[in-house]
């Protein structure tokens, strides 16, 4: 039997481990999947000490940068990336990082983009936006980051405007806002800007519907969250893991 898991923090709500274990369960596989809560990343040779029976892990929020100190070696495509969401772990104990993000999010997409998104808006400057940046600029879509503490050629909320909304067709939330149980959260952006030649895209899957979605859709957006990309990912990490 092996084992495998999600090393992230406030993770109770996660997808992965239902996912998982329905996953074995239909393949008739006997392996667990355990959620790893941690407060900060430095628990992390701790959980590999005590589970010696791993052979891979997903990573989540906040941990998909702070992690890439501990790894033995990170896959070209997640080192461009600059953050893993999947570790490998060989059988010499040897950890290897991978980012299945960027899959996850370029398959979910290319299902809802249309021919008129030449730009867009990523909300949020974590693990996560970095993988969907990565999957923009394979699609040559133009792109800025929005951020609450921003950095050269990145925007702040307080300086959007209906027009700019309006001129990003594609917009991203990678923040967590929203996430259950705060689904009250949303990112605070002029949502008066969007129309019916936008799409909406959040990372998150729980709810289903976030505040950030509703108002785009009630604009006359298409909306997509966060849940097909995360299957996708999934089952891309399993691939990697056997």
């Amino acid at each position: 039997m092996n084992s495998y898991g999600l090393i992230g923090k406030n993770i109770s709500y996660s997808f992965s481990k239902a996912f998982f274990e329905d996953f074995f369960n239909k393949k008739n596989l006997p392996h667990t999947y355990t959620l790893f809560d941690i407060e900060s990343i430095s628990e992390f040779p701790e959980i590999l000490a005590k589970n010696t029976s791993l052979k891979g892990l997903n990573v989540t929020i906040p941990y998909k940068q702070q992690i890439l100190p501990y790894l033995d070696k990170i896959d070209k495509e997640a080192k461009k990336i600059g953050a893993v969401n999947t570790i490998k772990i060989n059988k010499n104990g040897l950890l290897v990082g991978y980012n299945t993000d960027h899959f996850g999010f370029a398959t979910s997409l290319a299902e809802h983009l249309s021919k008129q998104i030449k730009s867009a808006l990523i909300l949020g400057t974590g693990g996560a936006s970095k993988a969907v940046a990565y999957v923009l600029d394979n699609l040559n879509i133009h792109y800025q980051f929005v951020s609450r503490n921003p950095e050269e050629n990145e925007l702040a909320y307080e300086n959007l405007t209906n027009e700019i909304i309006a001129n990003h067709k594609l917009i991203i939330n990678c923040t967590p806002l929203g996430t259950s149980p705060n689904i009250n959260a949303f990112p605070k952006i002029p949502y008066g800007g969007i129309g019916h030649e936008h799409l909406l895209f959040d990372l998150i899957y729980n709810p289903q519907l976030t505040i950030f979605l509703k108002m785009g859709k009630d604009r006359g957006a298409k909306i997509v969250n966060g849940e097909a990309m995360l299957e996708y990912q999934a089952k891309k990490s399993w691939k990697i893991w056997n």
